[in-house]
């Protein structure tokens, strides 16, 4: 209750230390990723002739990590201190990305698939921490326009994100393009250490073992049946989006006959989407229940992939893909809305590395077998497949959302005695 009154800012989230913080820290990471994302890709394309394996296998290092590594990650999340967490992790991500740009002068080119690998390995440790930071220093109605503003950044970047990586891999090449994003995880650093001090925290930690954090972890994610059948919800998404990850760049140059570089308009265009739907979900984050806009946007992005797998025209595929950028803020903030208010911050970490897993384990696996069945199946299949499990994953919803509308009002109740 102490830490409550303390970090209830009337004046608003900008005036929140810990926010500013995060955010400056988000703008440099998202620099570094975009420029290391279409960097990598754009590099494998040119030494692979566009192998479609080749391609789904940056994906598969990008994500693998998140299965693997998440629920350990969220564990220790839960013991460690946040902030020295997240600064040493940025540190040693920027200390592989720099190793890596070593190797890679005077070694192979393939060693670029560690630049994604490593850092991917040590964020599983640094963004649940972040998500402690927001549970202990944003009071609880001020969370959703917090995660609102916060996906806001990440949609910027996903419009201009495609055209600096491209930029700057394109001027500069590979070697300066790890550079830079070595350079960024450091920046980051630099910005969070702004943090305010960790405070000492008072957990069971000393008296239990790894494992039984990890057990009781469980045991509070199937408690809440909330949390289990977002869960589910997880599985099937992943299964749907592991099949279409790694083909976007074929949806360009295949079903739309168009030179790999447009993939970054296809982004903008997404990017843009996302901007004008944070905006929205900011305008009514006090009055939309997260649940309510998790369901609508899994709705229309599943029909939104549907009508891009089956689209052959430019501006038919653009559309589809503004919609699905509208909507993906509804279920990013509804999702972390519902994880941040419905969980106890001691639990914040390993619901979150329980969580994702499901939905990155899922989405890992179709994922290593996309550039395969891509071979044996059309690329309209790939989409249509991933929307109807998209479309599943959403019916799953359906009770969770009965079961908080009319409980909503209780938790609420019993959270203020």
């Amino acid at each position: 209750m102490e830490q409550q009154s303390v970090s209830v800012q009337p004046a608003g989230l900008f005036r929140n230390r810990v926010f500013r913080a995060i955010i400056v820290s988000g703008l440099f990471l998202q620099m570094g990723i975009w420029i290391r994302n279409f960097a990598v890709l754009l590099f494998v394309m040119e030494q692979t002739n566009g192998d479609a394996f080749a391609v789904s296998m940056i994906s598969v290092a990008e994500f693998a990590p998140i299965f693997i590594f998440s629920f350990i990650g969220g564990t220790f999340a839960d013991r460690w201190q946040p902030k020295r967490t997240m600064v040493w992790c940025d540190i040693l991500s920027a200390i592989s990305v720099f190793a890596v740009l070593v190797t890679l002068i005077f070694g192979t080119w393939q060693v670029v698939f560690f630049a994604t690998l490593i850092s991917a390995i040590l964020s599983q440790f640094s963004q649940p921490s972040g998500m402690k930071l927001f549970k202990m220093h944003l009071p609880e109605e001020q969370i959703q326009a917090g995660m609102s503003l916060y996906q806001t950044m990440f949609a910027v970047f996903m419009v201009l994100g495609p055209i600096i990586g491209t930029f700057v891999f394109q001027s500069f090449g590979i070697h300066i393009s790890i550079a830079i994003t070595g350079t960024a995880f450091l920046l980051s650093a630099i910005a969070l250490v702004f943090l305010p001090p960790d405070r000492k925290v008072e957990s069971d930690a000393a008296v239990n073992t790894l494992w039984q954090d990890m057990k009781s972890g469980v045991q509070y994610v199937l408690s809440k049946k909330e949390l289990s059948l977002l869960g589910l919800c997880f599985l099937l998404a992943g299964l749907g989006l592991g099949f279409i990850q790694p083909l976007s760049i074929f949806l360009v140059t295949e079903q739309l006959g168009l030179p790999e570089e447009n993939l970054q308009w296809l982004f903008m265009v997404h990017g843009v989407g996302m901007i004008l739907g944070g905006a929205c979900v900011m305008m009514f984050a006090k009055t939309v229940p997260p649940q309510r806009l998790l369901l609508f946007g899994m709705l229309v992005n599943g029909i939104g992939i549907a009508v891009m797998g089956l689209s052959t025209n430019l501006w038919l595929t653009l559309a589809a893909e503004f919609i699905n950028g509208l909507m993906l803020p509804c279920i990013q903030i509804g999702i972390n809305t519902m994880i941040l208010q419905r969980t106890e911050e001691a639990f914040i970490g390993r619901v979150n590395g329980i969580l994702s897993p499901l939905f990155t384990g899922s989405m890992v696996l179709t994922m290593s077998f996309a550039g395969v069945l891509k071979k044996e199946f059309s690329l309209v299949a790939m989409f249509e497949t991933s929307a109807i499990l998209f479309l599943i994953g959403m019916l799953f919803m359906l009770p969770l959302y009965n079961q908080k509308m009319a409980s909503n009002t209780q938790q609420v109740l019993g959270s203020q005695e």
